[in-house]
């Protein structure tokens, strides 16, 4: 294990995030059991003064792992010296086999915190607490996916050796190589340009629609989200980077977090991941409009939601389109 002061923080940081969990999924356990607002017994006064710590720490738990997710990539950039053949992060989470699944898990419980950040603040606007048993199945489900990302993120930090030699992300993201990132490097740009700005204006319209008429379209527009983050992704792998790089074979996501692009990587994909969180949010929150104490606070959430995912998306085509526009370099032509 490289003894880094950031690796030592996302270590030890990652173990006390999967011992809250546990320790807050095994009371939701109890209350998805034993909750009864009407009950007046020790053991219900002992769980709502329970829920109320759990909900502080859960809090704090799921916006750490927000954050965590920049610290692991802005790490696994700056370890990247250490390693032969590494320019970025993409080389150094190739050094093992734990680097890369480490952080989709990062992305996939990104995702989850704030769905559950989300349900948690609409039950805390409610004087009955409806969603109490929801949000703690939901804690329940995540706990998995934290366990899993402490146990492949440990594994990886533990299996760093200095002076390994690694792949660079040219030979990674080559429309030569194989695997999932050479082909989405390898995408035909034109399709790729019509897939990446249809959906984003697909999903801009149904969120635009839904902000101003209400729930005809919010289903659609929060699975459209999720849809255009991951389309957004394979676009910025295909063709957006190179117009960053000005280099037609560079498809690297990781090189526009350096410095020498001005970090405009970090803006970009704390947008995208804004985006899905407030597009899935909209749709965690739907099943529960007709509860009579949320019924007032529940649209309200779901159009601020929606705003931020509007916004966030905006911004992501905005600085991507101005990378493409302001700049002389031309990809085949276009």
């Amino acid at each position: 294990m490289i003894m880094h002061p950031a690796v030592i923080s996302l270590f030890v940081g990652s173990v006390l995030v999967c011992l809250m969990v546990l320790y807050s999924a095994r009371y939701g356990a109890t209350i998805l059991t034993r909750w009864d607002l009407r009950s007046g017994s020790e053991l219900q006064l002992t769980l709502e003064r329970k829920t109320y710590l759990i909900s502080t720490i859960m809090s704090y738990v799921f916006v750490f792992q927000l954050f965590s997710l920049f610290l692991f990539i802005f790490t696994a950039d700056k370890l990247s010296t250490l390693f032969t053949g590494a320019m970025c992060a993409a080389g150094t989470l190739n050094v093992n086999n734990f680097g890369y699944p480490t952080m989709v898990l990062k992305v996939i419980n990104f995702i989850l915190g704030g769905m559950w950040l989300v349900l948690n603040h609409a039950d805390n606007r409610a004087f009955d607490y409806p969603l109490i048993k929801k949000k703690y199945l939901l804690l329940m489900a995540i706990a998995p996916f934290v366990i899993a990302e402490t146990i492949v993120q440990g594994a990886y930090f533990l299996n760093l050796k200095a002076h390994v030699i690694t792949s660079c992300c040219g030979s990674l993201f080559s429309t030569e190589g194989e695997g999932i990132q050479a082909g989405l490097a390898g995408f035909p740009v034109i399709p790729m340009k019509i897939l990446f700005y249809g959906a984003m204006g697909l999903t801009c319209l149904a969120g635009l629609y839904f902000y101003i008429k209400g729930r005809a379209t919010g289903v659609f527009f929060s699975l459209m989200s999720i849809v255009t983050f991951g389309v957004s992704v394979a676009a910025l792998i295909s063709f957006i980077s190179v117009y960053f790089y000005e280099l037609p074979t560079h498809h690297c996501p990781f090189c526009i977090l350096q410095g020498e692009y001005h970090y405009a990587g970090y803006p970009l994909y704390l947008a995208l991941l804004c985006g899905a969180v407030g597009g899935t949010g909209v749709g965690t929150l739907f099943p529960f409009r007709k509860i009579e104490s949320l019924k007032d606070a529940i649209p309200l959430i779901q159009k601020r939601l929606t705003l931020m995912t509007l916004l966030s998306y905006l911004l992501f085509t905005a600085v991507t389109t101005g990378a493409i526009i302001f700049t002389d370099f031309r990809l085949d032509g276009y």
